[in-house]
């Protein structure tokens, strides 16, 4: 069997016409910090590689061919990304602030956990989760 030991890093697409903004999205709003940035000329895109409190990596891609997903938001593949929060209200309000695409605070009627879905500038759905 595999020994699974944790998740490496998850990986997210970007159109390299909104790069800039995905960076600053990354980095400003949430709070990853760089670990590495590459611009592949072969492909004319950028490798970013993030880190979130020295543990968990993000890796974003440009590409000057991005396409749209599939479909919404049920496309296959990963269907959101959720991060961990103490405080979801706070999480919120900063979002807001930070003029993200947010939806209203829903409580998961399975754990009774409070969450909220927003998005990148992509349109990426992701989630503050409560912990």
């Amino acid at each position: 069997m595999i020994q699974i030991t944790g998740i490496h890093h998850v990986a997210i697409l970007t159109d390299n016409g909104l790069y800039a903004a995905s960076k600053q999205f990354y980095t400003s709003v949430l709070g990853f910090t760089v670990i590495c940035e590459t611009f592949r000329e072969e492909r004319n895109s950028y490798k970013l590689d993030l880190a979130l409190n020295g543990i968990y990596q993000l890796e974003l891609f440009s590409f000057p061919d991005y396409r749209e997903r599939a479909s919404y938001p049920e496309a296959k593949g990963l269907r959101h990304l959720a991060f961990a929060v103490a405080d979801i209200r706070k999480g919120y309000e900063w979002l807001r602030q930070n003029k993200v695409r947010v939806e209203a605070v829903r409580t998961d009627e399975l754990t009774g956990k409070q969450f909220v879905f927003f998005y990148d500038p992509n349109g990426q759905p992701l989630e503050l989760y409560e912990a």
